[in-house]
């Protein structure tokens, strides 16, 4: 996922369906420098995890 995007759906009040490694996935912040993603499993905000934007995928 590019940057550009990733920033877009994290500013959203809209749920897009995004996925890490087929599961559905909530952005919470992009991390431009970096090109990361901070995300959670959505149902599971305990499980917070910083992830690569290219291991991110938008369906």
């Amino acid at each position: 996922m590019n940057k550009q995007r990733a920033q877009e759906i994290a500013s959203s009040p809209v749920m897009a369906n995004v996925t890490l490694d087929g599961v559905p996935v909530y952005i919470q912040h992009v991390d431009e420098q970096e090109e990361t993603a901070r995300i959670y499993p959505l149902g599971q905000p305990e499980n917070e995890q910083q992830v690569s934007l290219g291991s991110l995928t938008e369906h």
